[in-house]
Formats: structure tokens, C-alpha cells, sequence
């Protein structure tokens, strides 16, 4: 009898033994299964990583991006053009980019391109000069020399300025010095620099000890416009609209906790900083951070995008020469965020 049972415990063991490594194993399928089913989605920054996209490498650290499906790659570029253009052309899913960049490639370039979100929800870019300069208005920029990155963007903001504080733009010097901004106004080879980034060129500057002062160019008649848009192709938004969606989905939870926990996210962001290109300073980065969440926030959900916001840049844009056409601006954007 002793004998019988021990065989029959030792059949149900096997039994039980068996069933658990079927079990397991077929966990372990339906895990490869899953993976085999996140949709591969490419999103090209707008430069190396910093403040500004905490909340895609937050997204990505805490498994948003997965829970929607989405297996994210997140790329650099080669050149400031390279998001909108690759993303145009289909080499890359999404492209960080700016607004008016946006008008200017759809409406005169005839690229299909469309924002599917706002980032940075008002200008960035400002006019910076030292804090012991005499220059108290725009209209002051007359007589003097104002660096920029050789980008007619800035060009067109100085004359807007200078015009609506009553001052004369043919009387400001517009002088190339590429990327150099913050070299630009330390060694006075410009009185003032446009194209400095206040969550950037101003706190990396007090960083290293000069005070600076700026001006909002929305402060006098520049539009209010999006600083950062995420862009995709016309091609890309008709097929893949739902993986698009779903994107943006774990993005706006990366913002939420980027806005709640912004220490933690600005550790995950520097533990993914491209040290070889771009290292970043800490201190920058918190101020850059501290700076850009209220930009980053809407009442209506992140990303959300005003019409009419479309609407101003673009009547601005071509009052200012930047575009010959008539942008059709319901083929600029779509909102998925509503």
C-alpha cells in the first residue's frame, strides 16, 4: 500500500511539475508575444537632451510608453532642420520642431508636414544684453549691434520691436555670430544677442557669473507663438493616427509627473544626458526646468493647440516677409490632445 501511494504522490508531483513549466513557459510566450507588439515610434529632439524633454525620458523610464504599445527611439540630429525634414519624409515617426518653422515649411516649401502638439506653449527665444547696458527699450537697439545665429526669424523679431516701440529698425546692425551667443555679449562683439534662450543662454550665463538683462519679444508685437511643436507627415498622421494617439498618451503622463516630481525627473533626465556632446549642469537645468513647466502646462491638456495661436503667427509671419503665401492654417495642426 505504501508502495502504491508513494508511486501515485510521485505521478501527481510530475503532474504539478509539468504543469508549472507549462505555465511558465507559456508566461514567457505571451511576454515575447507582447514585446512583438509594441510599435516601434521614432521621435527626433530638437537639439541634444536637456530641460525641456524631461518628460519623454520620463515617460520612457517608467514604462508609459510600453503600457501604451509603444517601443519609443528617441534620436538626435545632425542639423537644426533635420526634425522636420526627416519626419516629412517619413525617416522618422515624429519631429521636434518650432511653429514658425512649421508655416514656413508648409506654406512656401510645400512640405506636408503638421504639428500634432504643442511643447512649449509661448517664445523662448529673447532679446539679452548685459545687466549694467544702457539699453532700456527696444527702441534703444538703435545705433547698436545685435548678434544672431543668421536665422531671418530673428531678424524679422528685432525689426517687429524696434517698430512697435516707435524706434527704427534700419538703424540696428544685424551681425552673424552662429551659435556663439553667449560669447557674442561677454566679449562685446555685440551690444545685444537675439535667438538666447531664457530657459538656457540666461542661466548658463549666470552660472558663470554674468548678470544679463532680456526682453520678451511677445512683449512688443511679436505673437505669442509655440516655442517647441512635435510634427509628423500628413503620410504619417493618415496611417498611423492611433499609435500617434497612443504616444501621446504616455507623453502628457511623463509632463504630469515631470510636473510633480521634478527633481526625480531631472535625474532620470541627466542620467541620459549625451556627456559627449552636451554635457549638462544641474543647476541649469533645475532653473531651465523651474522656467519651462508653466510654458509646458495647459488648461486644456498637454499639448493642447489654439487656432488662434496658427492664426497670429502666421498673419505675423507673412507681414513680416517671412512667407509669400497664405498658409491654410486647419492644414498646420491637429489637436489630440482635446
Amino acid at each position: 500500500m505504501k508502495k502504491w501511494l508513494l508511486v501515485a504522490v510521485s505521478i501527481v508531483f510530475a503532474a504539478m511539475l509539468t504543469a508549472c513549466g507549462s505555465k511558465e513557459k507559456e508566461e514567457k510566450t505571451t511576454s515575447n508575444e507582447e514585446k512583438k507588439e509594441l510599435k516601434d515610434v521614432s521621435i527626433m529632439l530638437d537639439w541634444y537632451p536637456n530641460a525641456v524633454h524631461s518628460f519623454l525620458y520620463v515617460a520612457q523610464e517608467k514604462g508609459y510608453f510600453e503600457e501604451e504599445g509603444i517601443n519609443l527611439d528617441i534620436q538626435f540630429p545632425a542639423n537644426p532642420t533635420d526634425p522636420i525634414t526627416l519626419a516629412a519624409a517619413g525617416k522618422v515617426t515624429l519631429g521636434i520642431s518650432y511653429q514658425p518653422d512649421v508655416v514656413m515649411a508648409r506654406t512656401d516649401q510645400n512640405v506636408a508636414v503638421k504639428s500634432v502638439g504643442a511643447i512649449v506653449r509661448s517664445p523662448l527665444n529673447r532679446v539679452m544684453f548685459p545687466k549694467d547696458s544702457d539699453i532700456q527699450t527696444p527702441k534703444d537697439l538703435e545705433g547698436k549691434t545685435i548678434g544672431f545665429s543668421g536665422i531671418p526669424l530673428n531678424e524679422a523679431i528685432i525689426d517687429t520691436m524696434v517698430q512697435h516701440d516707435k524706434g527704427d529698425p534700419e538703424k540696428v546692425k544685424m551681425v552673424d555670430v552662429g551659435f556663439e551667443l553667449n560669447a557674442a555679449v561677454v566679449s562685446k562683439k555685440a551690444d545685444a544677442v537675439v535667438g538666447a534662450y531664457i530657459n538656457h543662454e540666461v542661466p548658463l550665463l549666470k552660472h558663470e557669473g554674468f548678470d544679463t538683462r532680456n526682453f520678451d519679444p511677445s512683449k512688443y508685437g511679436v505673437p505669442n507663438f509655440y516655442e517647441l511643436v512635435v510634427v509628423t507627415s500628413d503620410q504619417t498622421w493618415n496611417e498611423q493616427q492611433d499609435v500617434i494617439k497612443a504616444f501621446w498618451r504616455a507623453a502628457e503622463k511623463g509632463f504630469e509627473f515631470t510636473e510633480q516630481n521634478p527633481d526625480e525627473a531631472l535625474q532620470i533626465l541627466l542620467s541620459k544626458q549625451d556627456e559627449a556632446n552636451f554635457p549638462l549642469i544641474e543647476e541649469v537645468e533645475k532653473q531651465s526646468l523651474d522656467i519651462l513647466l508653466p510654458k509646458m502646462k495647459s488648461e486644456n491638456g498637454f499639448g493642447y493647440q489654439e487656432k488662434e495661436s496658427w492664426e497670429e503667427t502666421s498673419k505675423w509671419m507673412k507681414e513680416a516677409g517671412l512667407i509669400k503665401k497664405d498658409p491654410n492654417v486647419d492644414e498646420l495642426f491637429v489637436n489630440i490632445a482635446e
